[in-house]
């Protein structure tokens, strides 16, 4: 007589994502954190320097070591223009 259960597979469960041929796991991004600086008055004197010589923002943003967010929000504060093309 046959049992009214019948067992399906005897493996042992798989924890491992199962990926079709060529296919791969992208790993999530790691989360930079902000370190936040405070401006030094000659940080602000050169930024001034800059945006008279009309510097880019990225060359800038790579010498200063901030974000080009960063430049273009204090440049906005102090009233200054900021950029190459302006």
């Amino acid at each position: 007589m046959a049992s009214l259960f019948t067992v399906v597979s005897q493996r042992k469960p798989c924890y491992k994502p199962r990926l079709s041929k060529g296919a791969y796991i992208v790993k999530k991004a790691t989360k930079k954190r902000v370190m936040r600086r405070e401006w030094t008055k000659a940080e602000i004197k050169e930024l001034k320097v800059h945006s008279k010589a009309r510097t880019p923002v990225v060359k800038i943003a790579k010498m200063t070591k901030r974000s080009v967010g960063a430049l273009r929000q204090k440049a906005l504060n102090l009233g200054i223009g900021l950029g190459h093309q302006r």
